[in-house]
């Protein structure tokens, strides 16, 4: 597998981007045989490094009859577009029905063609399609895909920059760099009949990789493609890694920043489109390389999911070793200056691991047990403190008796709790609600028992007095 840089396209470049795609593709743990960062027999691997190769090429079909130079303005392209829609054609392109009526090497005397390439006039050099053929794409996905001749365009292979276009430069550097497979998303499929034209028109039909057009990844109603803006009116991550816009400042949250594992996510991915045939969805990066294959592969667009991304990394979570997670939560704990020993830690764990779901739910669901809660809910407070009559002499009594409740363990802490409500005539919540409250600010977390159970008597009991005295002064 090779990681090549496509930057032919310097009006698109983006300053940090070949960083980003690196630094992402090394999150996921997907490694290279060759490429920019470990090189190989085929280098450069950036297509701008490679930009004296394409000419020539270029140059090639035009010698063979390919293709030719075109010299049409943009106001003059305007013109015939404008000219093709007002006659109602549905070819409004530059193209065989086109080309005759515009300002290129057809059309105009050699001379004339050889006086404005001496002068530096600006030019392209487009492909000549066929006027009327058959040019069939083979793809592992969607069996032979036929397209008339006649319908495609000719496109620009070398600009008048001096640059080549996608089309060119991929043909070319396939071909020299031997790939075997070029697998991308379908809406490359329009662009698929004039790949395979390239390679006859070069004389590589023996050597022509094999295509694979994957379905699209569709917004999570099915209605359209999936994009950024999704992500970012929903609320879920597109990007791999959070991206800022260097031009706009604009950031896209990703999911290494919003707590997925790296192997979740592959996980998740490869099944937008992709299914084993069996029930199992749980794989490793090499449990998929040796189950994948592109024949189960479907042809239509796979909607997301984000609650689905959500459970795969839920599922990689509860797999995940204690270890590693002790040292997950550890690091937040040492971000914020707190110590706490493993066993301490590691019990925590046990309580809230099932909840989490993303790495910050460790954190999030589990930080009362470090830290006293500086405020309280006023949502849940008006619900379980204020309607209470004498609720603050009832939560004081309780506080009393449990400090001097002598075993401290789960069994003795609900004994207690049953005796209380019993003699105190009051109903479980009547007593358990302002009890969490107190100790976790809200109404969040796992059983009051057994936060009571790992808070210890002694932190449990002062949060119980310090919140009736804050609670009483409010």
């Amino acid at each position: 597998m090779i990681l090549r840089i496509e930057d032919t396209d310097q009006n698109r470049y983006v300053p940090g981007a070949e960083e980003y795609i690196v630094e992402s593709l090394a999150w996921c743990g997907i490694e290279f045989d060759e490429g920019i960062a470990n090189g190989g027999p085929f280098g450069p691997y950036r297509q701008s490094e490679r930009r004296a190769n394409y000419r020539q090429y270029a140059e090639q079909l035009v010698s063979s009859g390919f293709a030719y130079y075109a010299f049409d303005t943009e106001n003059e392209l305007e013109q015939m577009r404008e000219q093709q829609k007002h006659a109602e054609s549905h070819l409004a392109q530059y193209g065989p029905h086109t080309r005759m009526g515009m300002k290129n090497a057809l059309t105009l005397p050699a001379e004339e063609v050889e006086r404005k390439m001496k002068a530096g006039d600006p030019f392209v050099i487009r492909i000549k399609i066929p006027e009327n053929d058959e040019i069939k794409v083979q793809d592992l996905i969607r069996g032979e895909v036929v397209v008339q001749s006649a319908n495609l365009d000719d496109k620009v292979l070398f600009k008048s920059d001096g640059w080549p276009t996608y089309h060119l430069a991929n043909v070319v550097d396939d071909h020299l760099m031997e790939i075997s497979h070029v697998i991308r998303g379908e809406e490359w499929l329009p662009s698929a009949p004039l790949h395979v034209f390239l390679y006859q028109c070069f004389g590589w039909e023996d050597t022509m990789p094999q295509f694979a057009h994957l379905p699209l990844l569709l917004k999570p109603d099915g209605n359209g493609k999936l994009s950024k803006r999704d992500g970012d009116r929903l609320g879920f991550p597109v990007f791999p890694l959070q991206w800022t816009d260097p031009k706009t400042n604009e950031v896209s949250s990703g999911y290494r920043e919003s707590g997925y594992f790296p192997e979740a996510f592959i996980n998740m991915l490869a099944f937008l489109g992709w299914n084993p045939g069996t029930e199992q969805e749980l794989f490793d990066l090499e449990g998929l390389i040796h189950e994948f294959s592109l024949e189960r592969v479907g042809k239509h667009g796979s909607k997301f999911d984000p609650e689905k991304a959500k459970w795969f990394n839920h599922q990689y979570m509860q797999g995940k070793p204690e270890a590693d997670l002790l040292e997950i939560l550890n690091k937040e704990l040492e971000k914020k200056s707190l110590s706490f020993s493993k066993t301490y830690i590691l019990r925590v764990l046990s309580l809230i691991k099932e909840r989490a779901n993303l790495i910050p739910d460790l954190w999030n669901n589990s930080w009362f047990f470090f830290q006293r809660p500086d405020s309280y809910d006023e949502e849940v407070m008006q619900k379980v403190w204020t309607p209470v009559a004498g609720i603050d002499e009832i939560v004081s009594s309780f506080a009393g008796e449990a400090s001097v409740l002598e075993v401290w363990d789960h069994n003795s802490i609900h004994h207690l709790i049953q005796d209380f409500i019993l003699r105190k005539e009051i109903k479980m919540g009547q007593l358990m609600n302002p009890l969490r409250l107190l100790t976790v600010g809200s109404n969040q977390g796992p059983g009051m028992m057994d936060i009571a159970e790992v808070l210890g008597k002694e932190e449990f009991v002062k949060r119980l007095y310090e919140g009736v005295g804050k609670l009483k002064a409010e």
